[in-house]
């Protein structure tokens, strides 16, 4: 879905929720804007704690699958924008078994295109649910104040339903 409609939030809460089940667990923010060797650096220290150094991509995969092909691991790949970077991160079949890959993207096609077939379609608020996160977040509470009503519907109506809109 678009941007700024929790996708990286409800991600971040997931991982919260379960990283502590898996042998190894890395949230790649933004992979959108990374380097492939340093995304795959990365993916290897957080999941192996050790610091390695990879030259290219290809040598990359190489041991992303030998070190990590026996762990039981959860991958959060955010914002994902292009067929390579799955290619290049996280291909079928390079993590143990119990293994878990969540994706972000606004791009749904992009899933499909590489053979995912559970997704999460994530909507934008209804008026309601945009009023008590607008409140909570400008007021405190769960509604605002009966002086703040109006102003807090015109917000609601500017941000169009979306969550960050309405956090920010």
């Amino acid at each position: 879905g678009m941007g700024g409609l929790g996708k990286t939030t409800i991600a971040k809460a997931i991982w919260n929720a379960i990283a502590h089940e898996f042998e190894g667990s890395c949230f790649l923010p933004n992979v959108s804007e990374g380097s492939l060797v340093q995304l795959q650096e990365t993916l290897l220290d957080k999941i192996l704690g050790k610091n390695l150094k990879i030259q290219s991509v290809d040598e990359g995969i190489g041991v992303i699958k030998k070190r990590l092909r026996h762990k039981k691991i959860l991958l959060i790949l955010d914002d994902v924008n292009q067929l390579e970077q799955l290619d290049n991160l996280a291909g079928v079949g390079w993590f143990g078994e119990g293994s878990r890959v969540i994706i972000t993207t606004q791009d749904s096609g992009l899933l499909k295109c590489y053979g995912i077939e559970l997704i999460y379609e994530v909507h934008k608020l209804y008026d309601n649910q945009a009023l008590e996160l607008f409140s909570l977040n400008a007021f405190g509470r769960n509604e605002p104040p009966n002086d703040y009503l109006e102003l807090a519907k015109r917000a609601i109506a500017y941000a169009q339903g979306l969550p960050l809109a309405l956090k920010v």
